[in-house]
């Protein structure tokens, strides 16, 4: 750190806040780099992101600093018991780990970017990513460079100290907690408001002057000390959130509303002191009241969303458990601790469970974003988000499934493909310029009545302050995609993200994978030709086991639960190629004719998965496609719409003369890098691509496509490469959820135009002076709840009658 300077002031212009936290600055100050600080915590702070290169934190828009913490000794101690650590954890390897902390301290934007930016300040730290609705930052760390004590400590220096509950599920705990100060100032002001409307009630009904003016003025005063909490107390978020954007140079709605809240209480107060008026107290405790009501609906509407993302809209997949050696498919939702699944080649690990049967070599990269695989033995703990890359695995399950850590592990930057959103930047920059906008209509319109009539400066001036609502732009968009990702989730489709919708609604062409995509990967015609004894029966279905990919699985079937499984050894799989593995010391490979090393084969194009046994060949199994249902109907739907159809397939030609009405364009024999290849180009000529796919061969072009659906089966197929996941049950419903994330849009259209007119009728009416400052006040947090309305009923029917139209079910 350097040198702090505790004594003697420094040649230092006049300054009377704190440079980091913005406070008002003691009688002796500290000083360090020519700044002044309030105390040692803010000092630190400074100086800690002095020295990492990160004092562009200080020249943020809507830039707000956390105090620094000035620690206890011994704070954070017990952290370095092993069975705290073990409890905080959601991953570790001994190396690196894996971390969420609940931060109550996190407020504004530039938190955000100062706690997304921990790399530079500590080098330990990976990666961290911010949940800013839930004020929760998961970290990825190395606790070789820094132990768990050291990063909550810095945490704390940075003012973002979190707040740890060990008993039980403390995480739970932490996120439930309620902002009951809230609760208070929308209480104070309603019972403020109440009782001023009562005690005002003998000056609106008093038509003729009966009350005597001593009531009156005494009522007055009583109103005036019951605006006091509500002034001083119901609204003092609004001023926080105004003064936080006046120092950083940023303009917020809140500073107009502030404006509008002083600005009819100083006229109110000058009034009944004068003597010249009884004020307008009533308007502004209802301002403050009903404000106060639409946050409250704002925040309970999101919570009913967030809720439904993280725990009523399951991945539409699957795992297989065996319970007393009979194997049986189950959705994650329904998994319990002490149930044991199959975890095949390439699969992820659902939740923690501890290994009991086959050789992990496990792959954290979905967690730590760091491929190295991991050797696991017999009786090893297996974090959730884990890959295996090896032979089937037997594990028990030892927490609940957590839908939202597998949403949020999805959701990582080495996930995320940077697709521009354009109608999110537009309303982004509309909001922004709205209320300077606001802010300067405000000034023409007092200095229009300072002319035409004084005495309505006031009112009018406030009401244009007041009725004036960017927030309704604001929240058009996500209430819009919230609830087009609720009805998606239960017609089958999960989405990554809200910014799926947006990819899904202006793709205009489709690559669909044949097998397992549009084909099943059981119910097709399948012989195999060749010898096959028991021994090899055995083996073939051992191997088979292992793998996900669709033909596998067939095979797998086939053979049925007589077939007796064997112990393999050595298993590798290679996308696109085949399967190979030792079993009973014999090494068995099962793909294409190259993949096994097979001469010259017969002039058939069938689907075939070719056997060879040590140095022989023993046979194939040959396939006949049976298509998914509802495949003609969507791909007639598709076209009469006009979208662009494509179809890629591993396997030969074959099914060209089945399939060359359905698809404008077909590609046949295409390894993964082929598919790839092709989207790239598909891209490159302007194409806005949906890539179709089984999630695992096809996990390349999935990800280079600007919207990727995997399609689940049985069994337990995800692709972090993908922006969604579709119930293989609901694949004839593709054309409606494109058609529901396009009607999305138009909602989303409509409801600008529905908020602008409000702002240019509002403003028109507040302008002339016929709106009173109570009506702007019921008016305002009207318009939101009325567009929130809107959205959110219009999504629904959109649904419905989509859903009507296609006879679509919910899952």
């Amino acid at each position: 750190m350097s040198e702090t300077i505790k004594s003697t002031p420094q040649p230092i212009a006049a300054e009377t806040i704190c440079y980091h936290c913005g406070d008002k600055l003691p009688q002796q100050p500290l000083f360090s780099h020519n700044r002044q600080f309030c105390c040692q915590g803010c000092q630190t702070v400074y100086e800690l992101l002095n020295e990492s290169g990160m004092e562009e934190f200080y020249s943020l828009p809507e830039r707000t600093a956390s105090k620094g913490g000035e620690e206890q000794k011994d704070r954070w101690a017990y952290l370095e018991k092993e069975e705290v650590r073990q409890q905080l954890l959601s991953f570790t390897d001994g190396r690196i780990s894996k971390i969420t902390f609940y931060l109550p301290a996190i407020h504004c934007s530039s938190c955000i970017w100062l706690l997304e930016n921990l790399h530079k300040l500590q080098p330990a730290v990976r990666s961290s990513v911010v949940n800013f609705g839930k004020k929760e930052v998961s970290l990825t760390w190395s606790e070789e460079a820094l132990n768990l004590r050291g990063l909550v400590e810095l945490f704390s220096r940075l003012g973002y100290a979190p707040d740890i509950t060990l008993a039980g599920a403390g995480k739970e705990k932490a996120k439930k907690k309620r902002d009951w100060s809230f609760y208070l100032k929308l209480g104070i002001a309603g019972f403020c408001f109440g009782n001023i409307m009562m005690l005002s009630l003998p000056e609106y009904l008093d038509s003729k002057a009966l009350v005597e003016p001593e009531y009156q003025q005494f009522f007055a005063w009583l109103n005036m000390l019951l605006s006091l909490p509500v002034v001083l107390f119901s609204a003092t978020d609004f001023y926080k959130s105004a003064w936080r954007g006046i120092r950083y140079r940023y303009i917020s709605l809140d500073l107009t509303i502030s404006l509008g809240i002083l600005t009819i209480w100083g006229r109110s107060v000058y009034e009944i002191l004068t003597l010249t008026g009884a004020g307008y107290m009533d308007s502004l405790c209802g301002l403050v009241f009903f404000l106060l009501i639409g946050k409250w609906y704002q925040s309970k509407t999101y919570e009913a969303l967030s809720f439904e993302r993280d725990y009523n809209s399951y991945f539409p997949v699957a795992a297989t458990r065996v319970t007393a050696g009979v194997e049986d498919t189950v959705l994650l939702k329904d998994l319990k601790p002490g149930d044991r699944i199959l975890i095949r080649n390439q699969e992820l690990i659902p939740a923690d469970a501890i290994l009991m049967k086959g050789e992990g070599k496990v792959d954290y990269a979905f967690v730590t974003g760091e491929s190295e695989p991991q050797d696991r033995q017999s009786g090893d703990l297996l974090y959730a988000g884990g890959r295996q890359t090896g032979g089937t695995l037997e594990v028990e399950i030892q927490k609940p499934v957590e839908n939202s850590y597998l949403t949020q592990l999805w959701n990582q930057e080495a996930f995320r493909k940077g697709n521009g959103h354009k109608m999110s930047a537009l309303v982004q920059g509309l909001s922004r310029r709205f209320t300077l906008f606001i802010l300067f209509l405000s000034l023409a319109t007092a200095a229009y009545w300072y002319v035409v009539d004084p005495a309505e400066i006031w009112n009018s001036v406030t009401a244009v302050l007041i009725v004036a609502c960017p927030c309704a732009l604001a929240l058009v968009i996500p209430f819009s995609f919230g609830n087009t990702i609720r009805v998606l989730g239960r017609w089958g489709l999960y989405l990554k993200n809200a910014g799926a919708v947006e990819d899904l609604a202006i793709a205009d062409t489709l690559v669909f994978d044949k097998t397992g995509t549009i084909t099943h990967k059981k119910g097709g015609g399948l012989e195999f030709h060749g010898e096959l004894d028991e021994q090899a029966a055995s083996a073939i279905r051992s191997l088979t086991r292992n793998s996900t990919h669709p033909l596998s699985q067939s095979i797998y079937s086939k053979l049925g639960e007589n077939v007796p499984l064997c112990p393999v050894q050595g298993y590798t799989e290679e996308a696109g190629k085949g399967i190979c593995g030792w079993v009973n010391d014999e090494q068995y490979k099962l793909g294409s004719a190259t993949y096994v090393s097979l001469g010259a084969t017969d002039a058939s194009r069938a689907t075939r998965v070719y056997i060879r046994r040590a140095e022989k060949f023993i046979g194939y199994y040959e396939f006949q496609s049976n298509y998914r249902d509802g495949l003609d109907e969507l791909v007639g739907d598709l076209r009469r719409r006009n979208y662009e159809l494509h179809l890629l397939s591993g396997d030969n030609d074959r099914e060209r003369e089945v399939l060359k009405d359905a698809f404008h364009a077909l590609h046949f024999n295409q390894q993964p890098m082929d598919k790839l290849q092709y989207i790239r180009s598909l891209k490159a000529s302007g194409k806005k691509v949906l890539m179709v796919g089984d999630g695992l061969n096809d996990a390349g072009a999935l990800k280079e496509s600007q919207m990727g659906i995997s399609i689940s089966d049985d069994i337990y197929h995800f692709s972090p490469a993908c922006d969604a996941i579709l119930d293989a049950r609901s694949f004839e419903k593709i054309s409606a959820s494109m058609q529901l994330a396009k009607s999305s849009m138009t909602i989303i259209r409509i409801a600008f135009v529905l908020s602008f007119l409000y702002n240019i009728i509002g403003l028109s009416f507040a302008v002339s002076a016929q709106l009173s400052p109570i009506v702007c006040a019921i008016l305002m947090p009207l318009s939101s709840v009325t567009i929130v309305g809107f959205v959110s009923a219009a999504v629904h029917l959109a649904g419905k009658r989509l859903a009507s139209r296609n006879q679509l079910a919910s899952i």
